[in-house]
């Protein structure tokens, strides 16, 4: 702020000065004074400087910082979606594997059911079979001892 009103005090300077007649604007000032001004200019100016650049370097770090940062998020943003996507891939791949394998576990259900309804059927019928014998042959040894009985008795 002491660099504006050096500024200032110098045009007022060149208002307050009189000017010389018929010389196009051009006026007299006290050459010591605007020394004295131009010295505090001077001494002021690496102050102002300094500060200015500070402020540009401090601005300069802040976005390179916020640049960082925000490449950073992104990375991470991408490395989330890449694990998300692959997660919900895996998920699929498992999805898919849990589906053919309940298929596969259904059709050999079947096919072993097919399989025991056959031989429990082949088994029954050998019994059925085994049994018509038996009884047949059951039949056959009443019937010659009823036959037997009745030339017996006949004797």
């Amino acid at each position: 702020m002491r660099v504006d009103e050096l500024v200032g005090e110098l045009y007022d300077m060149v208002e307050k000065a009189w000017s010389f007649p018929l010389s196009r604007g051009r006026v007299a000032l006290d050459g010591a004074e605007v020394k004295e001004i131009l010295d505090e200019l001077r001494a002021e100016f690496p102050k102002e400087l300094e500060q200015a650049r500070a402020i540009v370097a401090d601005r300069s770090k802040i976005i390179d910082d916020a640049k960082r940062e925000a490449e950073n998020i992104i990375r991470g943003a991408q490395t989330k979606a890449k694990a998300m996507v692959a997660g919900d891939e895996i998920t699929r791949e498992a999805q898919k594997k849990a589906a053919d394998m309940l298929s596969q576990s259904q059709a050999k259900s079947r096919e072993m059911k097919r399989a025991s309804n056959e031989y429990i059927d082949d088994l029954m019928k050998r019994a059925d079979e085994g049994l018509a014998g038996c009884l047949s042959e059951l039949r056959q040894t009443r019937q010659s001892i009823k036959a037997t009985q009745h030339t017996g008795s006949s004797n």
